[in-house]
């Protein structure tokens, strides 16, 4: 099939997000880093080495013909394996805030769950086009990619860090239903994985105290329900257009660490309702432009792909902004291209060279 040029609009968007993310991440850290770390460029300047990195590997990406994956698919696999297994080692493994989820590189920090995100989604998307006609068998179809998906949902909950690990076991259910997989199953498998969630969150004390902040945060304002408080005080004034880039009164060591979960709070206050708008705006157009080139795809493969990587894109997102707004408990989950994290940025933006590819085989 004859290439063609990239898909300037959805190149457009995916840089404006990240743009606007780099804008955001020196705006809500300014304070903390230079009260912390006596420089406030601390975190713009990690986060924009990561973007520079990120936006030539996108670029880079999408002009791999995303076949390589296919036959690749069970060594980046493997290799991401190893990697979540090296960093539960203690003494290779870097602790932060409380989770062994990081290989510490000098000031940096490397998360390997975040690789096994894209590595999931690509052996995920094989399997299914191998599998293509005993998805409907439980235990020939479903049950290897659905072990091994919960194989690896164990080996992230182990650092613990629940909300990567909810990301990507969800994003692999989206991908087997669109596969064919049964929706009775998938009910059947709904009751068994609420009874484990309640399982997870009655064996750890912290995730217990999450739900009860969540359902009513002024309980315990200081301790469990803080965070999620103060993020409803930065969105509150936010108003119409916000109270102006810098403008926030929250990131004054009310909110913590809001460059992280919790950026959109700041964007919510410094921009407003109209701030809120672009940024909905832009994310859709991403998800939008994700999901029509799985549409589309001539090949089952393609399909899977695209749809794997734009659904984990879209429910993170979506997971992330519940959460800032009080709709479910606080998870520790990012906001894509927004929040302040190199790991995800960086596959984020390679994700997004894929898909870019993709675009270039489409008619």
């Amino acid at each position: 099939m004859e290439k063609r040029k990239i898909d300037i609009l959805l190149v457009i968007g995916i840089i404006l997000l990240s743009l606007f993310g780099l804008l955001m991440i020196y705006s809500a850290s300014y304070v903390w880093a230079d009260y912390k770390f006596n420089d406030p460029y601390k975190f713009i300047k990690n986060q924009g080495l990561f973007f520079i990195i990120g936006v030539f590997l996108m670029f880079l990406i999408s002009k791999i013909d995303y076949h390589l994956y296919y036959k690749k698919a069970h060594v980046f696999l493997i290799a991401c394996f190893i990697l979540l297994v090296l960093v539960l080692i203690p003494g290779v493994g870097t602790i932060r805030n409380g989770s062994r989820s990081w290989f510490g590189i000098g000031s940096f920090g490397i998360q390997p769950s975040e690789f096994m995100k894209l590595a999931l989604i690509i052996f995920t998307s094989k399997y299914l086009c191998m599998k293509e006609k005993q998805m409907h068998l439980v235990i020939k179809g479903v049950f290897p990619i659905l072990g091994l998906s919960l194989l690896v949902f164990g080996l992230i909950m182990l650092q613990p860090d629940f909300g990567t690990g909810m990301i990507i076991l969800m994003t692999i259910v989206g991908m087997l239903f669109v596969g064919g997989v049964p929706i009775n199953f998938f009910l059947k498998v709904g009751l068994v994985g609420g009874a484990g969630i309640v399982g997870l969150i009655l064996s750890a004390p912290y995730r217990l105290e999450r739900i009860l902040s969540f359902m009513n945060p002024w309980k315990d304002p200081l301790g469990s329900g803080f965070q999620i408080i103060q993020s409803l005080y930065a969105i509150g004034p936010g108003g119409l257009f916000g109270m102006g880039l810098g403008g926030s009164r929250q990131k004054h060591f009310y909110l913590p660490e809001p460059q992280t979960d919790f950026i959109f709070s700041i964007i919510s206050e410094e921009f407003g309702f109209l701030g809120i708008v672009i940024v909905t705006s832009l994310f859709l157009l991403i998800i939008w432009k994700g999901f029509s080139l799985a549409r589309n795809s001539t090949d089952l493969f393609s399909k899977y792909l695209c749809f794997g990587i734009t659904f984990g894109l879209a429910f993170q997102t979506i997971l992330n902004l519940m959460v800032v707004v009080g709709l479910i408990p606080v998870t520790g989950v990012t906001l894509p291209f927004l929040s302040y994290g190199g790991s995800s940025l960086l596959i984020t933006l390679a994700s997004m060279g894929i898909l870019l590819n993709v675009s270039r085989h489409q008619k």
